[in-house]
């Protein structure tokens, strides 16, 4: 039987239920309530430190219309990353690794950042389509590039995503198939795989917190924009 290693990428379902809101939901029962006590205690002060020098680090390039975004990205921050992370389990699904999720999250929240562009300061954010000293006859062509290159943001927020993630899945479960058949016939070929099967891993690991960097830093670029 000819193994298909796109089937990973399929969302699962039980009894005909799917179980991608399972793996959205289950990352928020990992994070603590705060607690009322004066101290917290080692988990809530870490996942603290961390949260604070996250939206320390994103909102310096920010003007100060854009620090209301702060809890938005620290949340969606951790949502990716638990995701994330959590597809790397065995006997997991990673959510992200379907373009449609990842367009869903894209696309509305690029939206509201043009939506609040062209209300606060509509004429800035038209004239982004237009480089100041054009020449008279570029001007048609260069806004319709522009108009496309920012039309096409969401779908490369998306796209970045879903790309980097699905390549690592499928590299690591063919390096993984390609140990599991060498082991028994040659087993000194098999161990350096296996070793490159746990540096790949760890490098996975590595991909899946960056890319969620990278989703919210864009996000907050495209901000930046237009506040």
């Amino acid at each position: 039987m000819v193994l298909n290693f796109f089937d990973q990428f399929m969302s699962p379902s039980f009894l005909g239920v799917p179980l991608i809101a399972v793996a959205l939901t289950l990352p928020w029962t990992f994070f603590p309530n705060a607690s009322p006590r004066w101290l917290n205690n080692r988990t809530l002060a870490l996942q603290g430190w961390f949260i604070n020098r996250f939206i320390n680090q994103l909102l310096l390039p920010l003007n100060q219309g854009g620090h209301k975004w702060a809890a938005l990205f620290a949340s969606l921050m951790l949502f990716l990353i638990s995701i994330n992370m959590l597809g790397l389990l065995p006997y997991t699904y990673t959510p992200t690794t379907q373009l449609s999720l990842n367009l869903g999250l894209a696309f509305p929240l690029w939206l509201m950042t043009v939506i609040i562009g062209m209300r606060n300061q509509p004429n800035a954010t038209l004239g982004h389509l237009l480089p100041e000293g054009t020449p008279t006859p570029l001007i048609p062509i260069l806004i319709v590039i522009e108009t496309i290159s920012l039309l096409i943001r969401p779908l490369a927020l998306g796209v970045r995503l879903t790309a980097n993630l699905t390549a690592g899945h499928l590299l690591i479960q063919l390096i993984a198939t390609g140990a599991f058949v060498l082991l028994p016939i040659m087993p000194m070929v098999a161990i350096p795989t296996m070793a490159l099967l746990f540096l790949l891993t760890l490098l996975e690991v590595a991909v899946a917190m960056i890319q969620a960097y990278v989703f919210v830093l864009l996000l907050s670029l495209y901000l930046q924009e237009n506040v």
